[in-house]
């Protein structure tokens, strides 16, 4: 292992705020084996539907960032008893569905989308009980319209700013009716929220959407006990209620959206070779690993495995010289979470990388499109901006350079595995956002460059 290849520093304007220097003057690879945290989506549902259960749920492998410790918070505030986070073990002492009391004061989902969105669709269904939700200034600026409009539709009372569309939001728990609700756009986000305020209706409450968005709700809807249909060439989720849950011992596998920052960088870096293990390759979720197959890279899948009812492999990735594809269509809500670091892949390959139909990456933490346009372009890549995407021409060499993370975690890692091929310095603003999904960032990259 090299001396520490990325150095942190705390602006003495902002003690809150980190700035990340990464110097690769010398040239380094990437070897060995790496743990990615835990699946954070998967975490945010085992900690809600554990608390919706009766009886105890065991969690093992929670992922330890900012968001599900909000979403934790944010549970513990309405009666559910849950332990202590860390990754061996969390307890959810579960109250049962429809029993979440009417907390003290107002719930902050801090930087969660998932958090808020996903608990919009429960707090609605909790009869002559009143919330208040909020969260960050991000999170504040974030669309709620999208699961306000099918809660509406089922009886739900929710006002908010611009007529519901903005955090702040106060909910009135009312009994809602099933609907079969159209989804205009592929959201696991818009559908859970649905799915959770269907679990307390009387009937079939039914979501369809344009393309299959990831299935972690469907997988555990299942696991704690309630009735759901699934038709995957229809795109379509049924929720028979009301439902019976009970708690169950739920396994989360490694966050792919996690390892593929590690994807990339072995892939980009040469003479790397890295094993990731434990992560979870459920088919919605794998669009990254298509990707980058697309890409020709060196990856295999090895030690395939099920646990806890969801796909595992152990992930081996080796450089190798990556060609420019097409990411479009069906396969972007399977990525779009690792578009920002697949933009850093597409600046290493051979051609010009096309990347359409992902507007919604202007809706994230930041501005994801044109978070990555702008900063890339410092780093002397070739990118041009569309209202849906990017194109990025590969093959320039990347310089050193000053960028802004925008306080937005997956651009700052992905600017962190940029620099590792770049020449020179880069320092990234900002970076302290790393914490919400992968607080291990820093010394797991220092455990596996090598000199």
């Amino acid at each position: 292992m090299s001396d520490s290849v990325l150095k942190l520093h705390h602006p003495a304007a902002d003690a809150t705020a980190t700035t990340w220097t990464i110097h690769s003057a010398t040239p380094i690879c990437l070897r060995g084996t790496v743990r990615v945290p835990g699946d954070k989506s998967i975490s945010h549902r085992a900690l809600m539907l554990g608390a919706l259960a009766t009886g105890e749920t065991e969690i093992r492998g929670l992922l330890l960032g900012e968001d599900p410790r909000s979403t934790a918070a944010c549970f513990r505030a309405m009666g559910a008893q849950i332990s202590e986070l860390n990754t061996e073990r969390v307890t959810v002492q579960g109250i049962g569905l429809g029993q979440l009391q009417e907390p003290e004061s107002v719930l902050d989902a801090g930087n969660s989308g998932t958090t808020l969105r996903l608990m919009l669709g429960i707090l609605a269904s909790h009869t002559d009980r009143f919330f208040v939700v909020t969260g960050d200034d991000s999170l504040r600026s974030r669309p709620m319209g999208r699961v306000v409009k099918p809660l509406e539709q089922m009886g739900a009372k929710i006002w908010g700013r611009q007529g519901g569309k903005f955090a702040p939001l106060a909910i009135q728990g009312q009994k809602l009716q099933p609907i079969h609700y159209q989804s205009p756009i592929a959201s696991a986000q818009v559908k859970s929220c649905v799915m959770l305020a269907g679990l307390m209706c009387e009937g079939e409450t039914i979501v369809t959407e344009p393309h299959q968005s990831r299935d972690h709700s469907e997988r555990m809807f299942r696991a704690f006990g309630a009735d759901v249909e699934v038709d995957v060439e229809a795109c379509r989720v049924v929720v028979k209620g009301p439902a019976q849950l009970k708690g169950q011992p739920v396994t989360v596998p490694g966050d792919i959206s996690s390892a593929a920052f590690w994807m990339v960088a072995a892939a980009i870096v040469p003479d790397s070779d890295l094993m990731i293990e434990n992560v979870g390759i459920n088919p919605t979720r794998t669009g990254v690993l298509e990707a980058l197959q697309q890409m020709e890279a060196d990856i295999t899948l090895e030690n395939q495995r099920t646990v806890a009812g969801e796909p595992v492999a152990d992930i081996r990735v080796r450089h190798s010289k990556l060609k420019a594809c097409r990411i479009e269509g069906a396969i972007i809500p399977r990525l779009i979470d690792e578009i920002p670091v697949l933009a850093v892949a597409a600046a290493f390959a051979e051609g010009t990388t096309v990347i359409r139909d992902a507007a919604e990456l202007r809706v994230k933490e930041s501005d994801r499109l044109t978070a990555m346009a702008t900063q890339l372009q410092k780093f002397g890549a070739q990118v041009s901006e569309h209202p849906d995407g990017l194109d990025i021409t590969g093959g320039t060499p990347l310089q050193g350079t000053e960028v802004e993370s925008w306080g937005d975690h997956r651009i700052a890692m992905s600017f962190a595995i940029a620099s590792l091929n770049a020449t020179g310095t880069t320092t990234i603003h900002h970076a302290e956002s790393a914490a919400i999904s992968y607080p291990d960032f820093v010394p797991t990259l220092d455990a596996v460059v090598h000199n």
